[in-house]
């Protein structure tokens, strides 16, 4: 009799918790995280301000490092690398967009996109940010430097440039946070997109309620613990092994 195989985890963590020295004591931001995601879905972690949400998605992205417990990427434990291997697993699987978009105020659109392949040797790094920034809709805006383009177009470089190299895994950080409400919905509905397309899991942080629960999985921050809530029934999947934190 066949069997189903349950769909791969893009990321694993196991009892995670981070804490930070304050004066004499430690506060404790993330306690005992277990958490697995699904390759493909889309994942939004909410909860209000200083709850963590920030340094949870840091910690899966390799940028800090947790006070105990594992994180696993595409079936890498980030806790085995030191910080070159940490930056090769980034370039090669992960991208991340941020709320301040951090693009390079010297460089081109184009130039900024290409960049993680340009920092990888990729001969055709421009070529396929170009194809990259015609598709977010930005053809006509590749040799404009940031401060000329607006709040929304930068927001799209940024995503053009997470997913230039096609990672498996998507980190972003209050994406649309930055943006009017009707840019922010343009970015949102480019993000479920290209989610689509590419098949990139999607884990976003986010204040907006409505944007999470269009996900497949919604978790909430509280107390430094990780509570799982459902997601709304509209434009939902529900990921073959998603599993109560």
């Amino acid at each position: 009799m066949p069997t189903t195989q349950a769909t791969p985890a893009v990321i694993e963590t196991q009892q995670l918790c981070m804490s930070y020295p304050l004066a004499r004591d430690r506060v404790d931001v993330l306690r005992d995280v277990s958490i697995r995601i699904a390759a493909g879905t889309r994942v939004a972690i909410a909860g209000p301000s200083g709850s963590g949400k920030t340094s949870l998605l840091l910690l899966l992205s390799g940028l800090e490092r947790p006070s105990s417990g594992r994180v696993i990427v595409d079936g890498v434990d980030l806790g085995t690398l030191d910080a070159d291997g940490l930056a090769d697993l980034r370039r090669e699987r992960v991208g991340i967009v941020f709320q301040s978009f951090h693009l390079l105020p010297s460089l081109t659109a184009l130039d900024n996109a290409a960049l993680p392949l340009q920092m990888a040797g990729r001969r055709d790094a421009r070529h396929l940010a170009t194809a990259m920034l015609e598709r977010v809709g930005l053809g006509g805006r590749l040799n404009h430097h940031p401060s000329q383009l607006s709040g929304g177009e930068q927001q799209r470089v940024a995503i053009a440039r997470a997913l230039v190299h096609r990672p498996s895994l998507l980190l972003a950080d209050e994406p649309t946070g930055n943006l009017d409400d009707h840019t922010a919905e343009s970015v949102r509905e480019l993000l479920f997109e290209l989610n689509r397309e590419q098949g990139t899991t999607l884990v976003l942080v986010t204040h907006d309620l409505d944007f999470a629960a269009r996900c497949d999985r919604v978790l909430r921050l509280h107390d430094g613990q990780l509570h799982e809530t459902p997601a709304a029934p509209a434009d939902r999947v529900v990921a073959p092994d998603a599993v109560p934190v």
